[in-house]
């Protein structure tokens, strides 16, 4: 079935690879390899990546940009759909409407809103993500969440139906929403943002963002970005560094010295020495303060 299944999708004009290796497309540089990888490149090829592996009854795994994601030294059975190739952006300067693909980059959507004057994307600068996750997921920072922007979702069902989701449709709350283990994938996206600015001021702003996030981030270490919900009202990388954990190492894989909610891989991480990373400090937490703390890093395969 594996060469009948790598045949067919050739067929349909986009590469299949088998035991292809993953940790080169995640932002913590580990995990294992993917039985069969998909990189469609548009819509019609997604649809098709989508409905093929569900016809021979694989397991089908959404990867975008790899980030908030943590995936086993084994790998992951199946066909793993990667949407990083999935790029189209439309600005509306008059309106403010922003139309983009699931594989964009959301940090650099916020760039190419500020040259259309576009205000309203400046926090997400920085965040290790694509608009299909960060829809997913919820995506926040510095007090704006996707929620507050999100107008729509264009949705891809495991039979190839598309649909479009509203924010009420998609039951948002504190880091997730109701696609969150659903088998629907986000394909595209449309944000209302706020029209009428002066690039030059919207640039700097979000300039001043991400030079906060690189003071405060370790960003010149692989890492997935949070590693925890904060568990409101506290901060969980409070918590940790309270706890004394800052710099705390299990293998290669590190609490970060600059910011403990991030974990960071010193080079040749496992994807089994951040879990039991990420045990240990639940571990400690617990004890320490009786509070669970619940990953934001989503966890897959088998360990």
């Amino acid at each position: 079935m594996a060469e009948q299944l790598g045949n067919e999708l050739c067929n349909e004009h986009f590469a299949v690879t088998a035991q292809a290796p993953l940790a080169r497309l995640t932002t913590f540089r580990v995990g294992g390899q993917a039985e069969w990888l998909a990189l469609p490149k548009t819509l019609e090829q997604l649809t098709a990546a989508l409905t093929w592996g569900q016809s021979q009854g694989l397991p089908v795994t959404l990867l975008g940009a790899g980030s908030n994601l943590l995936i086993s030294d084994r790998g992951l059975p199946g066909l793993v759909i990667c949407t990083r190739a999935l790029r189209h952006t439309e600005f509306d300067a008059t309106t403010g409407r922003v139309t983009a693909a699931a594989g964009e980059p959301w940090s650099s959507l916020a760039w190419k809103a500020a040259r259309h004057g576009l205000q309203g994307f400046e926090w997400t600068i920085g965040i290790p993500g694509t608009v299909g996750g960060a829809v997913v997921m919820n995506a926040g920072a510095h007090g704006g969440e996707t929620a507050d922007i999100l107008v729509e979702a264009q949705v891809i069902s495991p039979d190839g139906t598309l649909t479009m989701l509203k924010p009420e449709d998609l039951g948002f709350r504190y880091r997730t929403s109701k696609l969150q283990g659903s088998d629907k994938i986000v394909a595209s996206a449309i944000f209302q943002l706020s029209p009428g600015h002066e690039a030059a001021a919207i640039k700097a702003a979000t300039a001043t963002d991400l030079r906060q996030r690189r003071e405060t981030q370790p960003y010149h270490l692989p890492n997935c970005g949070s590693v925890f919900r904060n568990p409101l009202p506290h901060s969980a990388g409070k918590l940790i560094q309270e706890a004394g954990l800052k710099g705390y190492q299990i293998g290669q894989a590190q609490i970060s010295t600059l910011h403990a909610n991030f974990i960071v891989n010193l080079g040749g991480a496992k994807a089994s020495d951040v879990l039991a990373l990420i045990r240990h400090a639940q571990s400690v937490i617990y004890e320490r303060n009786g509070i669970a703390l619940e990953t934001e890093v989503k966890v897959i395969g088998e360990f």
